[in-house]
């Protein structure tokens, strides 16, 4: 369209909203940071809009700088889906189909991603940070305005400029989310609202809607680390742009007050074993417990990772390599008793396990190893094997490292995401334990048939 042709499109699209004839006027900003204007017009039953782009010398197309609401749909998305994990997100009441200011009480740096995953990305909306952290060094910033679409507000003077900034998304039907407090609260009390927040509405002309916030101090608290919580997300009635912050306040405080904080019910059964898992005791009892199946014991220590790592996934590195030592200890010692004679007792093994591995053993010496997590037969059948065909030491140590290394980690990892995706189920713990016991065996019973 030639630029004259556009700039009377503009005037008369302007006109329009302003004489209030069944027009609405609407702002989208730009790549550019440049504001175009919409004129929309009803007629009859349908509505016609016109887009209109910036004027001037290398302007883009219009469609180029039609808002899209893409990056906050995968915001939104991203979010439900890790609070959805770490125990759940319900949203009550909604906000106004126009732009407003949300002001929400402030607890935990995942309050943000609660009102990510609660709001609608149709008003993509923008959280108000603060610059002296979120905004102090590049990597804060990217993470900031990626995955939270964060703008700084200065602490230290300015910050009103910064909030004022904002005024056109507003107009455009943003939702722009400031936390008045200021800081984090440490008590879960609200505690008193700035002003900014109140200014930017009414300089704006949009509502006010206070958002309470109920889970998210247990789910991550004030330096302390992520646990698992069910959030949630009160929306309560817009207050007019001219409200005080004290009228802000107590609308969250009424809202925080309403909102019930239930914790996560659990398993008096899975709070035990995380209890021993997580301590220095599950330690040892990985380590044993893989060190004993390399030398006769008959059930795998991944049998042992399933059920711990499940009951608490933060343990499931360290109890992952606890397991991988006992074995290879195991390997090593059997390797030893082999050489000198020494048979010990081998359940649930079979000779043709064991013919198996001999010959195995006679074509590749110690690599023979690496078929072991593939095939079923026991790891103690493959360390007393090469123990009586004098396979040396440091070789069978450096594969069996490979091998039961890599299957042994993969393993707990597995588990540990399982868990992590479970922990909303963790009252089931216990239904959980005894079908990994019945599946387990049913998978023994099957090995042990097909290599009879």
């Amino acid at each position: 369209m030639p630029r004259r042709l556009r700039r009377r499109a503009a005037v008369a699209g302007h006109r329009r909203g302003r004489a209030g004839t069944g027009g609405a006027l609407a702002f989208a900003a730009g790549p550019s940071g440049e504001w175009c204007e919409r004129g929309a017009r009803r007629r009859g039953r349908g509505r016609r809009t016109v887009a209109v782009g910036p004027v001037g010398p290398g302007a883009a197309p219009a469609a180029a700088l039609s808002p899209s609401r893409l990056g906050a749909v995968l915001r939104r998305a991203l979010w439900w889906l890790v609070l959805t994990v770490t125990g759940g997100v319900r949203r009550h009441g909604q906000l106004p189909p126009r732009g407003c200011v949300v002001v929400a009480n402030h607890s935990s740096h995942a309050d943000t991603a609660a009102l990510l995953a609660a709001l609608d990305a149709r008003h993509r909306p923008a959280i108000g940070a603060a610059a002296d952290y979120w905004f102090a060094s590049p990597w804060r910033r990217r993470v900031c305005r990626v995955l939270a679409a964060g703008f700084p507000v200065r602490r230290t003077g300015g910050g009103m400029d910064d909030l004022l900034s904002m005024a056109d998304g507003l107009r455009a039907g943003r939702a722009v989310v400031l936390f008045p407090e200021g800081t984090r609260g440490a008590d879960g009390a609200v505690g008193a609202f700035h002003r900014g927040a109140l200014v930017l509405a009414e300089r704006a002309g949009v509502p006010v809607v206070p958002v309470a916030i109920v889970g998210t101090d247990r789910l991550l608290p004030k330096h302390g680390r992520l646990r698992p919580s069910p959030v949630r997300v009160r929306i309560g009635e817009p207050l007019p742009p001219s409200a005080t912050p004290e009228d802000a306040r107590a609308a969250v405080a009424a809202l925080h007050a309403r909102t019930p904080a239930k914790p996560l019910r659990d398993s008096p059964v899975r709070r035990r074993v995380a209890a021993v898992a997580a301590s220095r005791l599950g330690l040892l009892l990985a380590f044993v417990w893989a060190c004993a199946e390399a030398l006769s014991w008959p059930l795998m220590p991944e049998l042992l990772l399933g059920v711990a790592c499940v009951a608490v996934p933060r343990a499931a590195l360290r109890l992952s390599f606890a397991a991988l030592a006992g074995s290879l200890a195991g390997a090593l010692l059997a390797l030893q008793l082999a050489n000198t004679g020494l048979q010990l007792p081998a359940p649930l093994t079979t000779d043709r396990m064991r013919a198996e591995v001999r010959q195995e053993l006679a074509a590749e010496s110690a690599s023979a190893v690496r078929h072991q997590p593939w095939n079923g037969i026991p790891f103690k059948v493959y360390a007393a094997e090469a123990g009586r065909a004098d396979v040396p030491a440091a070789d069978w140590f450096v594969e069996s490292a490979q091998a039961r290394g890599g299957r042994t980690l993969t393993v707990g990892a597995a588990f540990a995401v399982l868990g992590l995706l479970l922990c909303r189920f963790r009252r089931h713990y216990g239904a959980y334990v005894a079908l990994l016991a019945a599946g387990f065996a049913a998978g023994l019973s099957l090995v042990v048939a097909g290599w009879s």
